[in-house]
């Protein structure tokens, strides 16, 4: 199984991104699936997660600016952020919690995808 983000670059503030993930692979369903973000010098921290039935959280900073949403037929799950601002930039991580096959058996683990780096300039 691989998670392959897509959708992050550069923005003043104020603008919009949208960011991308797919999973891939012999999968047979995916649980919760988030975004995270990571600066410099930081723990990597939780930006948005939905659950496979839609139940979304959101980290206080972003509430209301950015909306989580995913796809269970195509394996995606998008964050859509608005109002950027320059403490939003950062190498944002697409995670999934996915039940694969493996051979004859079903396995469920965690993956995480490459980050794809979101600079918004003031």
């Amino acid at each position: 199984v691989q998670l392959q983000a897509s959708g992050g670059g550069l923005v003043q503030a104020g603008e919009s991104l949208r960011l991308s993930c797919r999973a891939s692979g012999s999968i047979f369903s995916s649980d919760v699936m988030a975004w995270y973000r990571q600066t410099p010098g930081k723990q990597r921290e939780l930006v948005a997660s939905i659950g496979s039935r839609g139940r979304t959280k959101y980290a206080d900073p972003v509430k209301g600016r950015f909306s989580i949403s995913r796809d269970n037929t195509k394996n995606t799950v998008d964050l859509q952020m608005n109002g950027l601002n320059p403490e939003d930039t950062a190498l944002y991580y697409c995670y999934g919690q996915i039940t694969f096959y493996d051979v004859t058996r079903l396995v469920t683990d965690e993956f995480w995808g490459l980050g794809t780096q979101v600079t918004v300039s003031s």
